[in-house]
């Protein structure tokens, strides 16, 4: 239970982009995942950023670089054709504009993921989502249900938020060898990525 809890700080990133709401989808964008494919189903972490780049990350407006990033608020390993994992997911897209990341587009996708294990690895096999608006407190009750609580700080941690974000686009630096050391949300100043 330790390693978990080790293995999702480690991967505890939560990003916040100027665009919330998605803009339209846009064709012609790169396949913006550049994970590694043999990467994508070693843990279930990862078939869970395999599926928000895929499902999520092509609705919006996009970048050179989609970036999925995590914050997990619980989980439950104990069916392997159904590990739970609940979450804030967000997805961002990035254009690579000198030693800056730029954000383009992006959005929050809290709710709860469905994940199997499978001969070849993990995959996802379905996502219970919160809903928007006037139905977000109601479906959030409903599918964190006693961890609504630890989801609401979570989701409320304006600061922890920002360092996961760096945190993690420093990691997504790293891992595809980009020359980036800043990150920038249109209209706001450019922030340092973290380092170790």
């Amino acid at each position: 239970m330790k390693k978990l809890f080790i293995a999702i700080a480690a991967l505890m990133v939560l990003a916040a982009c100027n665009n919330k709401q998605g803009a339209a989808p846009q064709t012609g964008g790169e396949d913006a995942s550049n994970v590694n494919a043999a990467e994508e189903t070693t843990t279930y972490l990862a078939a869970i950023d395999s599926f928000l780049v895929n499902e999520f990350g092509k609705q919006y407006a996009q970048g050179e670089h989609c970036v999925p990033l995590l914050n997990v608020v619980a989980a439950d390993e104990q069916k392997e054709d159904d590990i739970l994992v609940w979450g804030d997911f967000w997805v961002f897209n990035y254009n690579l504009v000198g030693d800056t990341l730029k954000c383009v587009s992006g959005g929050s996708h809290p709710g709860l993921m469905h994940v199997r294990k499978t001969d070849n690895g993990f995959e996802v096999t379905a996502f219970d989502q919160v809903e928007d608006g006037s139905r977000f407190l109601p479906t959030a009750k409903k599918i964190f249900g006693d961890k609504f609580v630890p989801f609401q700080a979570v989701n409320s941690d304006e600061k922890g938020r920002e360092k996961r974000r760096a945190e993690g686009l420093a990691e997504y630096v790293k891992k595809q060898g980009l020359n980036a050391t800043m990150y920038q949300d249109t209209g706001w100043p450019a922030k340092t990525l973290a380092t170790e």
